[in-house]
């Protein structure tokens, strides 16, 4: 028997299944039950992973009460994230809630009250935290190869949030544009919009690598497209107290970036007192300037370790062992990010400069 059951709770966002995957692939652990009241949006996943009819749920508690898992994924559009975790505390479960942390402030707060008391953990999964040439980046930032670290530059997205399905299967344009009207994605009411799905990236690893410092003041504009509600284009400058850092969040990158990098490049840049380090996404290589050696120069990324390759691969040893999450998957950490976005959220509508939001 496998000791660890994992259960998939809601199949909004389309990265329920690579993370079933890691669930499936992770050997002492086994998919014991999946969770979604349409039942449609799980045939796919039923398949892929031969999940027996008695696994499937479309009853929340239901599902909770009868496999009694040691963890829920949670990958519910954003605006309800807070409600499912509220429910799903109470059944006493470990919680990986799929980026971003939460619609607002309140919400993410709701969550980790909602997390008190249950002695369970709660991590908030930031696919990018698993990229190799961000967390060598960490590595080296936080040796002070390029000192002190006084700028974050982020740049990311793709085509757009509904030309992949799990393990990046490739969505046609025709059918892209047949389900936008009634995408999550694209509701305002639902948290779509790219400033709410890749803002948070910037913002929590930002706040990651600047070891937990928060800006002081964020200005944000976002495009506004004539019959779609929500932005898939926006620019934040967040204003510390030693420099300026720019993050960036697009909808309708040329290519994605997991295929082939577009212009500008998807990644982050770092700037410090005594250096550079560029980190593209997915990339083999990073490359480092210091005053030493002001030539860009290749580094090879870091191989990830085992226990440090995945969200569930990572949140299932630290249950094990006790250890604290960390990091940008822990709350905290995710908390400040999200103090970030929804400043520059509110920035954006006001069109003005405004404090970091308590």
């Amino acid at each position: 028997m496998a000791k660890w059951k994992v259960v998939g709770i809601s199949f909004d966002h389309m990265h329920m299944g690579d993370l079933l995957r890691c669930v499936d692939e992770q050997p002492d652990a086994e998919i014991a039950g999946i969770y979604d009241p349409d039942p449609a949006r799980m045939a796919d996943a039923i398949a892929m992973f031969d999940i027996p009819e008695d696994r499937v749920f479309t009853d929340l508690d239901a599902c909770m009460t009868a496999t009694k898992p040691d963890l829920a994924i949670l990958c519910a559009a954003t605006a309800d994230h807070a409600d499912y975790t509220e429910r799903l505390a109470k059944h006493g479960v470990n919680i990986l809630v799929e980026k971003p942390f939460a619609v607002s402030i309140d919400d993410a707060r709701c969550m980790l009250s909602a997390m008190e008391g249950t002695g369970k953990t709660m991590a908030i999964n930031w696919p990018l935290a698993w990229v190799e040439s961000h967390v060598t980046a960490k590595r080296l930032i936080d040796e002070g190869t390029i000192g002190d670290l006084l700028e974050v530059h982020f740049y990311d997205g793709n085509r757009g949030p509904l030309y992949h399905l799990a393990d990046k299967v490739e969505v046609s344009p025709e059918e892209v544009e047949r389900q936008k009207p009634n995408s999550w994605w694209y509701k305002k009411a639902s948290g779509g919009g790219s400033l709410l799905d890749y803002l948070g990236y910037g913002a929590t690893l930002g706040t990651w690598y600047k070891n937990g410092e928060a800006p002081l003041e964020v200005t944000s504009v976002t495009d506004e497209a004539e019959g779609i509600e929500v932005d898939q284009h926006s620019i934040t400058v967040c204003r510390y107290a030693r420099g300026l850092s720019k993050m960036e969040t697009r909808w309708g990158t040329f290519t994605d970036p997991w295929m082939t990098q577009p212009q500008p490049t998807c990644g982050f840049t770092f700037v410090g007192t005594d250096g550079t380090i560029a980190s593209p996404d997915y990339a083999t290589h990073i490359t480092v300037q210091t005053r030493e050696n002001p030539t860009a120069t290749p580094v090879a990324v870091d191989p990830l370790p085992y226990g440090r390759r995945n969200a569930i691969e990572y949140i299932l040893n630290c249950i094990e062992t006790g250890e604290h999450i960390t990091g940008p998957l822990d709350p905290e950490v995710s908390l400040l990010g999200q103090r970030i976005v929804d400043t520059a959220f509110k920035s954006a509508q006001e069109k003005r400069t405004l404090s970091l939001l308590p």
